[in-house]
């Protein structure tokens, strides 16, 4: 009676493994295959060329000439201020002139002090004293 137990014992046991390599056959977990072919000729993202799309030369021309107009607009602008404020100080009286020029010097002066604390403040030294 004993070897008919361990006789049922093995076969089940038999059975139970048949069954367990037959259902990690059809696992659904696929290992990924690797196929050298495949992963020379293609490339990967980051060197992708850049592709530069131009447009039509009469846009850029006209982009460009837009440009160049702009600029001698700004240069205009300014050269009229200058001469505004050339104007405006020829027409004061002499005493009015030195106290605009004195001011002019001043302002300057105070100016470049502030820009001067200002880019030692950005130093890597000044950094840490920043508030």
């Amino acid at each position: 009676m004993n070897s008919l137990s361990i006789r049922k014992l093995l076969f089940t046991a038999l059975i139970l493994s048949i069954f367990v390599s037959v259902s990690e056959a059809q696992s659904f977990k696929r290992h990924p295959v690797r196929h050298p072919g495949r992963s020379l000729t293609r490339k990967t993202p980051g060197r992708s060329k850049e592709v530069k799309i131009r447009e039509p030369r009469a846009v850029e021309k006209a982009k460009k000439k837009q440009l160049n107009k702009v600029k001698q607009q700004d240069r205009d602008y300014a050269n009229y201020v200058k001469g505004n404020r050339k104007h405006f100080l020829e027409i004061q009286t002499p005493d009015v002139q030195a106290r605009i020029i004195q001011n002019r010097k001043d302002a300057e002066a105070s100016y470049k002090a502030k820009k001067k604390t200002n880019a030692s403040g950005m130093k890597k030294a000044g950094k840490k004293y920043r508030r």
